[in-house]
Formats: structure tokens, C-alpha cells, sequence
């Protein structure tokens, strides 16, 4: 019998392949990054085809590395950035042009047209998301428009649409399956949050053709095996986008359990059940998972675009450090941050906000500030950004929360997970197992093939590392926000429509 299950972590910067024993530990582990493409300012894009290849990479690599065959699987899972749009080939598998990312600002004018022509209250109602540059039905859109036969072909059958999950799939199963799940299909922007099927208004509204689409599935079965390579017949069972698929790793399957990602972006999701929980407070209603027939559970999401892409674009675009790792120890050359604060509104300001046309801002610079204050700065940004989501979802789901879990890259560095709990005003708890996107869709996998006996299971393999509380007064606290939030005042509007 199979003693392991796997997952594909994809993400924006990087994909993973980590292989888990049934506790949830790590028994083997490889990652490779894929270049950031930027042919414009405001446009982000990455090559699915250099994806594809560290995919294939990373999976050999761990199976070597753990000497493992293809037998020794239970299954395998997909987690995946969300939102990241391409095209591709239905014969071929290769795709007409780069992957549009989720980051990607091109399509601000569309949103501004429709938002004018339609109302954004008719997407959001059928959707839980209002219109952004963020999801995928304007990205789908301005591929058929700009890509050179794009469209007749999309209508002829000929091209196939997907979120990096479902380009995965079929790659993975030799073309022979072209599908998503319904946490994916919730941030196209084109599924109805409640029949959970591509919406045929929506369509319309888009302009996009059915014959596109893939096929909604649920979050937990067999969708087909692997066609070739380290993992050939191995089942593929599980796909869940990146942030539900942290939210399944972190167990949180009760409803007003919540967990916070410190990715590339940071995601905050509560789990409200199993309906939909309208926000009235800047959040989005997405689906948070579904388990095989059971009814799918829903979530509000708080959607911060920069988190530790900030970090990377002060190694990367500044050179003020020289790996990531570097900035705890730069931060911590000074006692505050001078004065300084930094809002990261590379890509507008997602929740609670939803502002297009805001941009990045430095305030409050005297010359007395320095490198150490700044690199301070870019870690406390998004400690505020997610209290302040986390105020909204306190207002929407009526639910105060008591601590909060984090997983993702950023929950390393122990002066930003101490200033979140300062700025939070509550404890921050991280877990034994920090791989909480992978595991969450090996989880899902696995649960499909019977690998775990259930959610109890599941709930057994949590258990806390570190606890961070609160040490600064309340007034020092409600001091720096005040400040915080005129700073992020000051980002708004910059960009004129």
C-alpha cells in the first residue's frame, strides 16, 4: 500500500513538489523559480511553458531525492496562483503567448467601462467579486481580443482557457483532461458563486465562448492519472487553489476558523460555511472548498496584492538587500521605523479598499531615516494591511477573532510575526507544519483515494510551533495605525482615468 501523497505547489514566483507521509511531515522537497516577466509598467506575465519545465524538474528532482517510485503515492494534488490566465493549444498543448498574471494591471480601462456600462452590483452578486483588474474574465478577454486569431479559434473549439491548475491537469494527463476545480472557477469571475457553473450572463457581459471554458469539478477526486514520467499512473485528485488550499492545510474546517498567507500577496480567509457570506466591508465571498459530493463550504477572503513581493523588490529593483532573508536583520538595526511608512500599492489597492487607480508611496522620509527604517517599513506594511482586513471581516462575519494562524514564506521572520501581533492587539500562531499550501492539496488528494480516513484526521496533524502575543500599549498601537492610514490615503487617486 502507497505510505506517501504528494502535491504541485505553483506559485508566482516559484514551484514546489513536496511529498508527505500520512502525519503531514515532509519526506522530501524540491523548488525552482520561473522568471517575472514585466513588458510594461503595470503588466506582469510569466512563460507557461518554463513552468511547465519546473514542474517536470522539481518532480524528479523529490523523487530522487527521496528515493521513491511512482508506486509509493497515494495520489497527487494542485494547488496554484489563482486568476493567472492563458490560452493553449487543445492539440498541441502549447500556449499562444504568456500567462497574463493575477497582478497584472492591463485591463484597468475595462473595468472602468464596465463598471460605467453594467454596474459592478451585477457581478458581485453573482459572483462574491467585484469588478478588478485581479480575476480572470477581463485577462481571458484581452487574449482573445490581442492575440491574432484568438478568438475564431476559442469559438471554433480549437484553444482551451485556463488558471495555472487546470494547464497543469492537462499537461499532466497527456491532454487527456481539461478541468478545474470550484475554488478556481470562483476567481474567473465567470462562475456563479451559488449553482457553482459558468454563468451564461456572465459570459455574455465578458464575451467569452463556452467551448473555452473547462469543466467545473469538486476540490477532492480523481480527475485522471499522470500520462508519463516519475509519476506515470499515478492519480491526480485534488486541485485547490493556493489560498483555500492553506486553508484546508490549516485544518480549518469549522465555520469563523480563519488563517492569514504571507506569500507573494497576503490572503486572509475565514471559513463561513455553507453559504455565502455577502461583504459589505471591501472583502470578496469566494468558495473555500468541496469534498468529493459533500456540499461546498464558503469563505470571505481579504486579498492583499503585495506582501513579500515587497521584500523582493527591494532585493531585486533597489539592491538593498541581497537575499530576502537579509531583511529581518536590516530591520532590526533600528528600534521603529523612524516615521517611515511604505504602502505597496504596486498593483492598485485590492481589500478592503478596491482602488485601480492608487499607487505605491514612501511618507514620511526626514533625513534622519535610513536603509534599516525603510526595510522596517516594508515588513510592517503588511502586518497593517492585514489588520486592516481583519477588521473588515470581523464587521461582515460578526465573528471577533480570537488568534490568528499564519503559514506562507514570510511567517520565518519573527519581528514581522511579533509587530502583527503588536498592530493586532491578539496571538499569532504558526503551526509544526508551515507547508500549509502544499499539504492542503495533498490533503484534498488524498482524502479522494482514501489515503486519510477523514477531516478528524486531519485535525490531529495541527499542532502549534510558536505563539507570538502582544507586547506594545495601546496607545503606541492606535498611534502607528492612525499613521498607517494616512499613509495610505496618500496612495489614492494617483493614476488619473
Amino acid at each position: 500500500m502507497p505510505g506517501y501523497i504528494a502535491a504541485i505547489d505553483q506559485g508566482t514566483t516559484s514551484t514546489r513538489f513536496i511529498v508527505f507521509d500520512s502525519a503531514g511531515r515532509t519526506a522530501a522537497c524540491a523548488q525552482k523559480e520561473h522568471r517575472q516577466i514585466y513588458p510594461q509598467p503595470g503588466w506582469v506575465e510569466h512563460d507557461a511553458e518554463e513552468i511547465w519545465q519546473r514542474t517536470e524538474e522539481v518532480i524528479a528532482e523529490a523523487m530522487e531525492q527521496a528515493g521513491l517510485k511512482a508506486a509509493d503515492l497515494a495520489a497527487v494534488g494542485i494547488t496554484n496562483q489563482r486568476e493567472t490566465t492563458l490560452l493553449w493549444n487543445r492539440k498541441t498543448g502549447k500556449p499562444l503567448g504568456n500567462a497574463i498574471v493575477w497582478q497584472d494591471m492591463r485591463v484597468a480601462a475595462d473595468v472602468a467601462r464596465l463598471a460605467s456600462e453594467i454596474g459592478d452590483d451585477f457581478f458581485r452578486r453573482r459572483t462574491g467579486l467585484p469588478l478588478s483588474t485581479y480575476f480572470s474574465a477581463l485577462k481571458l478577454r484581452w487574449l482573445l481580443e490581442n492575440i491574432s486569431g484568438a478568438r475564431r479559434q476559442a469559438e471554433a473549439g480549437e484553444i482551451m482557457f485556463g488558471n495555472v491548475d487546470a494547464f497543469l491537469l492537462w499537461k499532466l494527463t497527456g491532454g487527456g483532461v481539461h478541468a478545474t476545480d470550484v475554488t478556481n472557477a470562483s476567481r474567473t469571475q465567470l462562475m456563479n458563486l451559488k449553482t457553482l457553473e459558468w454563468d451564461a450572463e456572465l459570459l455574455r457581459a465578458f464575451g467569452i465562448p463556452r467551448q473555452v471554458l473547462p469543466e467545473i469539478r469538486s476540490s477532492s477526486e480523481i480527475y485522471g492519472q499522470v500520462a508519463q514520467g516519475p509519476l506515470k499512473g499515478v492519480a491526480v485528485a485534488g486541485i485547490l487553489g493556493d489560498q483555500q488550499a492553506a486553508l484546508v492545510g490549516q485544518t480549518c474546517f469549522r465555520s469563523g476558523e480563519a488563517k492569514n498567507t504571507y506569500g507573494t500577496g497576503c490572503f486572509l480567509l475565514m471559513n463561513t460555511g455553507e453559504r455565502p457570506v455577502e461583504s459589505k466591508h471591501g472583502l470578496l465571498t469566494t468558495v473555500a472548498y468541496k469534498l468529493g459530493d459533500q456540499p461546498a463550504r464558503y469563505a470571505l477572503e481579504g486579498s492583499v496584492a503585495i506582501g513579500g513581493a515587497l521584500v523582493q523588490w527591494l532585493r531585486n529593483n533597489l539592491g538593498m538587500i541581497k537575499t530576502s532573508a537579509e531583511i529581518e536583520e536590516l530591520a532590526q538595526s533600528v528600534n521603529d521605523n523612524g516615521g517611515v511608512y511604505m504602502v505597496p500599492a504596486f498593483s492598485g489597492l485590492y481589500a478592503p479598499y478596491w482602488k485601480e487607480n492608487a499607487r505605491g508611496v514612501v511618507a514620511g522620509l526626514t533625513r534622519f531615516a535610513n536603509k534599516g527604517h525603510v526595510a522596517r517599513a516594508v515588513l510592517e506594511a503588511t502586518a497593517f494591511q492585514t489588520r486592516e482586513v481583519v477588521e473588515a471581516m470581523e464587521k461582515d462575519s460578526h465573528i471577533s477573532l480570537a488568534s490568528l494562524r499564519v503559514d506562507g514564506g514570510m511567517v520565518a521572520n519573527d519581528l514581522l510575526m511579533q509587530f502583527q501581533a503588536d498592530i493586532l492587539n491578539r496571538e499569532v500562531v504558526r503551526p509544526v507544519i508551515q507547508e500549509t499550501t502544499a499539504l492542503g492539496a495533498a490533503y484534498a488528494a488524498g482524502l479522494a483515494v482514501r489515503f486519510f480516513s477523514g477531516l478528524e484526521e486531519l485535525r490531529a496533524n495541527w499542532a502549534v510551533d510558536r505563539i507570538w502575543k502582544p507586547h506594545v500599549a495601546e496607545k503606541e498601537r492606535e498611534q502607528l495605525y492612525k499613521q498607517w492610514k494616512k499613509a495610505v490615503t496618500r496612495s489614492f487617486d494617483w493614476m488619473e482615468s
